[in-house]
């Protein structure tokens, strides 16, 4: 064992290995909820075992076989499950002598699969969207109750009765735990991108608290990107949304003060933009492109690059930005897709010409309680030198957020006039 602390060691070895674990687990036993629990008996022993014994030279694998060791011993208990005992039983004798000889191959044989599976399932669309969220960050991210809960700012009972919910729905709904047939998998794509970005947005702008940003949802949702990138290779979406990510979470350092206080796009550091994240966005946008024309995700992550490939805000290619936000609206129309060309607009041919399409906007029942629409129409307000109408939008901006970060940029633009 190494001199650091033996729980941080073991949660750090949970957080790498436990979507392999549970995933090959809800493949054998066919429910999500006896997996993850079966995962958690294997954790309990790690906690108890490796202090004094060490962490073993392949964790994963310990912890798979301990796991598997506990199903069988469940199983054994269910005469209902014997043709699935005599399965499960067959698989651990041979992953078990493979484990033995030092031979990971055959532990190794299901994972990209089952971790692939695993994810269309948390994510299926049988659950609510924070149903989904909170599953996956549990289930793939390895996070625990506490952690979501901390991340989207809701008690822990009612992160817990979410994932219970939803384990529930997966097993009343009879939700196989598997890839869905071709011809639903466009659909079934798009769920899960959605939640893989919807937790990557909510660590970038939180949506309500004390913090502009979450960092280590980003990170997160890096992380469940990047694997799926890795087992999804020829999905161009999947790309175009790693390459959006790595580009947006490359700005995380210029976009707070020292005190934390949010500094907007225009006003940052572009000396402090992570360059290798950048790097690997635009390798990510290139595999999208080279894989057919780009979708939603891959048109926003060539958008996102625009901004990486300029050296300042006037150096930003706008007109190429506000085509772009048109071929996306076109793709994906939605009014807050039209409030973002509304800005590319504004930049690439005058305040006036943005503010025609934000007008547009006022009556979108999308938009309302969204406190970018008066943000976005006061800035151009005050471009406009229309300040006292630029102060009341953005008066009216900070009465709608819920992140005190925010609310205390829109008071202090008011301020300025």
């Amino acid at each position: 064992m190494t001199s650091e602390d033996p729980r941080r060691v073991i949660e750090a070895v949970w957080r790498i290995e436990s979507a392999r674990v549970i995933a090959g687990l809800a493949r054998m036993t066919g429910d999500v909820g006896l997996a993850e629990e079966l995962a958690q008996d294997a954790l309990v022993a790690a906690l108890e075992q490796w202090p004094q014994a060490g962490v073993p030279e392949n964790p994963g694998a310990w912890l798979m076989l301990t796991a598997k060791h506990r199903a069988i011993d469940l199983l054994r208990r269910r005469t209902r499950y014997e043709h699935k005992l005599r399965e499960v039983g067959r698989d651990l004798e041979v992953r078990q002598e493979a484990a033995e000889a030092g031979l990971d191959d055959a532990l190794d044989d299901h994972i990209g699969d089952d971790v692939l599976r695993l994810l269309f399932t948390a994510c299926h669309p049988v659950l609510p969207v924070e149903g989904r969220l909170a599953l996956t960050l549990r289930l793939l991210g390895g996070l625990t109750t506490q952690e979501i809960a901390r991340a989207f700012l809701v008690p822990e009972p009612t992160v817990g009765q979410r994932i219970s919910r939803a384990k529930r729905t997966l097993a009343e709904k009879r939700v196989p735990i598997e890839l869905p047939p071709p011809a639903e998998l466009p659909g079934r794509l798009s769920s899960v991108l959605e939640v893989v970005y919807l937790v990557f947005n909510e660590g970038y702008s939180a949506t309500a608290g004390d913090d502009w940003a979450r960092p280590s949802l980003c990170e997160e949702a890096l992380r469940l990107g990047r694997v799926l990138a890795g087992l999804m290779p020829g999905e161009a979406e999947v790309h175009g949304l790693v390459a959006l990510m790595e580009i947006q979470a490359s700005r995380i350092p210029a976009r707070t003060g020292p005190d934390g206080e949010p500094v907007l796009l225009g006003d940052q550091d572009r000396n402090l933009w992570d360059r290798l994240l950048v790097r690997r966005g635009l390798e990510a946008l290139g595999r999208a492109e080279a894989l057919g024309t780009l979708g939603p995700y891959g048109l926003q992550a060539a958008i996102a690059a625009c901004h990486a490939r300029a050296r300042s805000t006037g150096d930003t290619d706008w007109e190429r930005m506000a085509a772009l936000y048109r071929l996306l609206a076109h793709v994906a129309p939605s009014p807050v897709v039209e409030l973002n060309r509304a800005v590319a607009v504004g930049m690439a041919y005058g305040p006036a010409r943005g503010l025609e399409i934000v007008d547009g906007l006022a009556e979108e029942k999308a938009l309302r309680g969204y406190p970018q629409l008066p943000a976005v129409r006061g800035d151009l307000l005050a471009r406009l030198d229309r300040h006292d109408e630029a102060r009341e939008e953005f008066e009216r901006a900070a009465a709608l957020t819920r992140n005190e970060r925010e609310r205390a940029l829109f008071l202090s633009r008011a301020a300025a006039g």
